[in-house]
C-alpha cells in the first residue's frame, strides 16, 4: 500500500476516503516530517538563533512543537472523521463563496512559499557554478525565472514521479544537515556567548509566532493527509511522532550550524566546509520535489474554485507569480512572510474544527459567522503584531483563540436561538 501522499489527493477530492485505502499514524508523521526538513526551516531557524542564542531558539521551537502537535491532533481528528479533504471542510464551514475566497488566499500562500523555495534554488545554483564549479554561468534572477518555469512544467506532466523522488531526497537532506552540523561543530566550535547572548534581539514571541506561522499551513491542511489515518487514536500519534520530534531537531541543527559558522546561508555554510557539488545537487533536487507540491496544492485550490479553467494553467500561473516573488525578494521579508502566516491561517483551521465537533454545516453560498470570525480574530492578532493590543504575546496564538472564541461563541448562539424553534 502507498503512502498517501499529495498526488492521490484528487482520488477522493469531492468524497469520503473509502475504510479499505486508509493507513497508520505512522505513515503520515514521515510525510509530515519531511516538511519540517527542508531549506525554509534551516533559515528561520538560523535567523531565531541568532536573535535568541541556541538555548532560547531550543526552547521556543520546543514550544512551537508541541502547539503545532496540539493544533494538528484537531484538524486530524475531524478528518478521522469525515474523510474529507480540507477544501470540503472549508466549504462546509463558509459556504460555497467563502470557500472560494478561502481557498484564493491559501493558493496565494503557496505561491509565497515556491518563491521562498525557488529563491533556495537560485542561490544553490549560482553557488554551484561560481563557487564549485569555477565558472560565471548565470544570474540570481536567470535561475530562478528559468528553474521556476521547469518545475512548473514538471509538475503538469510529472507530479507522481516528483512526489515519490522528495520522499527520497528529504531523508538524504536530512543526512547532509546532519553532516554539516558535525563539520561544523568539529571545525568551528560553539563559542559560550553564541549561547546566550544574541546579537540581534527579537521578542520571543515574535520568535514562536514565525515558527508556529512557517507550519501553520501544513496543519491547516492536515485533512488532506490524515483523511487517509485508519483512526482517531492512529491520527493523534501520527501528530506525536512528526511535530515534537522535527521541529526541535531541526532548530538545534540550524542553530548551532550557523552559530558555529556566523553564517545563516546553507549554501555558503556547504561551500565553506567543503562538501561541494553532490551536496548541492541534493538541495537542488529537494527545492524541486518541495516546491512541485506547492504548484500542485496551489493549482488543486484554484481549481476547485474556478472548475472551467483547466488545472495546469493555474499550475503555470502558481510557477509565475512565485517566481516573480523570488526576484523580487520574498527572502528579504521572510520573517514578516512566516509571521503573516500565523496570522491568516490558524482561524481557518479552529473554524472548520469547530463546526465539525458541533456538527455545523453552512448552507447557501456564503456564511458569514465564519467570514466574520476570519476577518475579526486576523485582525486581532495584526493588533498584536504591530504592538497595540494582544492576547498572549505570540501573534498565532492570537489569531487562533480570538476565532476560537468569537466562533465557538457564534456558533453557541446560533444553536441556542435554534433550539426553541426546533422544539
Amino acid at each position: 500500500m502507498q503512502a498517501p501522499a499529495d498526488s492521490r489527493v484528487e482520488d477522493f477530492a469531492t468524497a469520503p476516503v473509502p475504510e479499505a485505502r486508509t493507513v497508520n499514524g505512522w505513515r503520515v508523521a514521515m510525510i509530515v516530517t519531511g516538511f519540517n526538513i527542508a531549506l525554509p526551516g534551516f533559515l528561520n531557524g538560523a535567523q531565531i538563533a541568532g536573535a535568541l542564542g541556541l538555548w532560547q531558539a531550543v526552547l521556543v521551537s520546543a514550544l512551537a512543537g508541541v502547539i503545532l502537535c496540539a493544533t494538528g491532533c484537531l484538524t486530524a481528528v475531524v478528518s478521522v472523521r469525515t474523510r474529507l479533504t480540507t477544501y470540503l471542510l472549508v466549504q462546509r464551514s463558509f459556504g460555497v463563496s467563502g470557500a472560494g475566497l478561502i481557498n484564493v488566499i491559501m493558493a496565494l500562500v503557496h505561491f509565497g512559499w515556491f518563491g521562498v523555495n525557488v529563491s533556495f534554488f537560485g542561490d544553490a545554483m549560482v553557488a554551484a557554478t561560481r563557487d564549485v564549479l569555477g565558472i560565471e554561468a548565470g544570474s540570481f534572477a536567470v535561475y530562478v525565472l528559468v528553474g521556476g518555469m521547469l518545475m512548473a512544467v514538471t509538475t503538469i506532466f510529472g507530479f507522481r514521479a516528483l512526489d515519490r523522488l522528495a520522499l527520497i531526497a528529504v531523508p538524504i537532506l536530512a543526512v547532509i544537515m546532519g553532516v554539516v552540523l558535525w563539520l561544523a561543530l568539529r571545525r568551528e566550535g560553539l563559542a559560550v556567548e553564541a549561547l546566550q547572548a544574541p546579537p540581534e534581539p527579537m521578542d520571543f514571541g515574535l520568535a514562536l509566532s514565525t515558527l508556529v506561522g512557517s507550519n501553520m499551513m501544513t496543519v491547516a491542511t492536515m485533512p488532506d493527509l490524515t483523511r487517509y489515518v485508519r483512526s482517531g487514536s492512529q491520527a493523534v500519534i501520527g501528530m506525536l511522532l512528526s511535530f515534537p520530534f522535527a521541529t526541535p531537531l531541526l532548530m538545534f541543527a540550524a542553530a548551532a550550524t550557523s552559530l558555529a559558522m556566523r553564517e545563516t546561508d546553507i549554501m555558503r555554510i556547504i561551500v565553506g566546509l567543503g562538501l561541494g557539488l553532490p551536496a548541492l545537487l541534493v538541495l537542488i533536487l529537494s527545492t524541486w520535489t518541495i516546491n512541485a507540491a506547492n504548484l500542485y496544492s496551489a493549482s488543486l485550490s484554484l481549481a476547485a474554485t474556478f472548475p472551467r479553467i483547466a488545472q495546469w494553467k493555474f499550475t503555470l500561473l502558481a510557477g509565475a507569480c512565485g517566481s516573480l516573488l523570488a526576484v523580487a525578494g520574498i527572502l528579504d521579508y521572510f520573517v514578516s512572510f512566516l509571521v503573516l502566516l500565523g496570522v491568516i491561517i490558524p482561524p481557518i483551521a479552529a473554524i472548520y474544527v469547530i463546526d465539525a465537533f458541533f456538527g455545523v454545516s453552512g448552507r447557501g453560498t456564503l456564511r458569514w459567522e465564519a467570514v466574520v470570525t476570519w476577518l475579526a480574530s486576523t485582525g486581532i492578532a495584526l493588533m498584536g503584531f504591530v504592538g497595540w493590543f494582544t492576547l498572549t504575546t505570540v501573534p498565532a496564538a492570537d489569531a487562533t483563540l480570538a476565532a476560537t472564541l468569537i466562533h465557538g461563541g457564534l456558533v453557541l448562539r446560533s444553536r441556542r436561538q435554534a433550539g426553541p424553534r426546533g422544539g
